[in-house]
């Protein structure tokens, strides 16, 4: 593999060649017109501007970038994570053209992509389920039948779905018809598919995901569990390798049922498998994602693996060149989702010009991004700046750590998430790892934020005043007549 084009733009795309520029591999950019001066497209080789701004006319037209691909000789497509990095059919085409796929087989994509199929697929390695009907319903009186014989409270969701949407948490039988109406409504605007499953709400659960790597030789690793229940309208925003709160039994039980998750679609590279983890420690397979994580930098910090290299590696049709009693953590990762969104106005969108942008340095401290001083923030695209991502010696050193790189990141001409991630890492629940995916319901309010900035400002003005009035005496000079 001589050529990678990456199908996808900002923090992912850059990061995904930097590994492929440390393998001696060449690399190919796409991009849309709002793009153009992103990071991303002048690390690359070579770059291609492939339509407008909106990602319908950029970067979803699978079939335009295959085109760049045959024309520039690219030997493979590392799709990232969002975009097309779940879309089979993308994935069938760049193999029908000679281009591998840096990624599993359209085979996994498609029995994985739908969480009825994936629950049939998983039924016969005995991994433990939350009770609910595997079978898509529309049918409201029926599905009502179901819901009340599972118990309430439940949860409807969508089959393809993901990020939260077509997902509705129904408490009682009289508010079932208009949650699933909705529900599917949902599912149908987001995903084309308005099928919908109905299964038991585990009220206070930990979101517990297990990174696998697969190669074509047999071999299976789990590289340990990141937690991810610091959330927001189901979208994680916290995340940690490993959770607190994992004896090594249910580690190594967790890991091992999610080996058997990808066996049951000969799985290739990498993929997380994702779990619901009750308050008696008890798990349940959720679903599996069949692609790189956005988390994914909190398991490489952890194992010193490169896991862009591997899915490169094992794409390649290498074996994997490590076993899994190679595999050890080492030490505690912690990672901040850092949202061009304010966390003051329920964490709406932000955009704007980055008047100001600089990342914390420092021992410990990763932050990816595919952001400069100087850009706008679109209103196109997902609106993650970077990711911020540290490495301690145990749990409280990285919370230490983070908080520091927080005070040290400096953005101006947007509001952030991180305001509300110093406000995460310094709560006592968090700390304890005492928390679930309730986190934010529980224990957030905007109110909070704005009264530690007026204490951060007072904090502040006391300790300027003080050095004015220090300085005042230093340069005071006696009167000599």
């Amino acid at each position: 593999m001589k050529k990678i084009l990456v199908a996808n733009r900002g923090e992912i795309a850059l990061r995904v060649m930097k590994t492929a520029k440390k393998m001696g591999i060449k690399t190919v950019a796409v991009f849309s017109v709002a793009d153009r001066e992103s990071p991303h497209v002048k690390f690359a080789d070579e770059a291609v501007c492939i339509g407008e701004a909106p990602s319908n006319q950029s970067y979803l037209l699978g079939d335009n970038i295959i085109e760049v691909c045959k024309e520039l000789g690219v030997d493979g497509i590392h799709p990232g994570y969002g975009f097309l990095s779940e879309n089979a059919e993308f994935a069938e085409k760049a193999e029908a053209n000679n281009i591998t796929f840096i990624g599993p087989r359209s085979k996994a994509i498609h029995i994985m992509g739908s969480k009825l199929a994936a629950k049939e697929a998983v039924k016969a390695y005995d991994i433990p389920m939350v009770p609910g009907l595997d079978e898509a319903i529309t049918d409201v009186e029926k599905a009502k039948k179901v819901a009340v014989e599972i118990g309430f409270p439940i949860l409807i969701k969508a089959s393809a779905g993901g990020g939260g949407k077509g997902m509705r948490v129904v408490e009682n039988e009289g508010e079932f018809e208009s949650q699933m109406q909705r529900a599917i409504s949902e599912a149908t605007s987001a995903f084309g598919d308005g099928s919908v499953f109905i299964e038991k709400y585990v009220g206070s659960p930990k979101h517990i995901e297990i990174q696998v790597m697969a190669d074509d030789h047999g071999n299976i690793l789990y590289l340990f569990e990141r937690e991810c229940s610091v959330q927001r309208r189901h979208q994680k925003v916290v995340e940690e390798a490993p959770s607190a709160v994992l004896t090594p039994e249910i580690r190594k039980a967790m890991g091992e049922a999610a080996v058997k998750v990808a066996k049951s679609c000969d799985y290739l590279g990498a993929g997380t498998v994702e779990f619901l983890l009750d308050e008696n420690k008890n798990f349940y397979f959720l679903e599996m994602n069949t692609r790189l994580q956005v988390e994914h930098p909190v398991t490489e910090m952890i194992t010193g693996m490169d896991l862009v290299e591997l899915q490169i590696r094992v794409a390649r049709g290498e074996a994997l060149p490590i076993k899994q009693e190679d595999l050890k953590i080492d030490g505690h990762a912690l990672e901040l989702r850092v949202y061009a969104e304010d966390p003051l106005n329920d964490f709406l969108p932000s955009v704007g010009t980055l008047t100001t942008y600089q990342p914390p340095v420092g021992e410990g401290i990763r932050v990816d991004d595919g952001f400069a001083e100087g850009m706008d923030v679109p209103i196109y695209y997902d609106p993650m700046l970077s990711k911020l991502i540290v490495h301690g010696k145990d749990r409280n050193e990285a919370i230490e750590k983070m908080l520091e790189a927080i005070q040290d990141y400096k953005v101006e001409g947007v509001s952030t998430t991180l305001p509300f991630g110093s406000f995460v890492f310094d709560h006592e629940a968090f700390r304890s790892g005492n928390f679930d995916t309730n986190f934010v319901k529980k224990y957030y309010s905007p109110e909070i934020i704005v009264e530690n900035q007026a204490k951060e400002a007072e904090v502040a003005a006391l300790i300027a005043l003080k050095k004015y009035l220090e300085d005042q005496k230093l340069l005071r000079v006696p009167n000599q007549f």
